[in-house]
């Protein structure tokens, strides 16, 4: 199974914030979106509008912890690492992902194919789609 079986079934927009953007306000469009993770794009001039990160309940946790009231209003980029962004291509395997997730102790994956974000897939995405697999599997058998 690969990534584009996962992203197929999910909605087509992918929740991004920018770097520059609080704590906060990453915090307000997790929740009114009801989700875990934002993409962290950044403006390059020579690139356009960039994926750099991954911002996470983690984050936010992370941020009001060791700042307290005033981590609210911290800029995402604080707490984002743009070392390097561990992502994915729709054509590679719910395997290899898992992998990438277990190495670098994420849940989230960005998923870019030519340059471009296409999704994002979540641990619980591929644990979804492995019971499924699962699941059709054993009625295959029992039939």
């Amino acid at each position: 199974m690969q990534v584009a079986d996962i992203l197929r079934k999910k909605a087509a927009r992918v929740a991004t914030v920018r770097m520059n953007e609080t704590v906060a306000i990453a915090a307000q469009l997790m929740r009114s979106s009801n989700i875990s993770a934002l993409v962290v794009k950044d403006v390059v001039r020579t690139e356009g509008n960039t994926a750099v990160g991954m911002f996470t309940e983690r984050d936010v946790v992370r941020a009001i912890a060791q700042h307290g009231a005033a981590g609210a209003g911290m800029r995402v980029s604080q707490f984002v690492s743009v070392q390097q962004l561990v992502s994915c291509s729709s054509t590679d395997t719910l395997e290899h992902v898992r992998h990438l997730m277990n190495l670098h102790h994420i849940r989230h994956v960005p998923v870019i194919d030519n340059y471009g974000l296409v999704g994002v897939v979540s641990m619980r995405d591929i644990s979804s789609a492995f019971d499924e697999q699962a699941t059709a599997a054993t009625t295959v058998f029992a039939a």
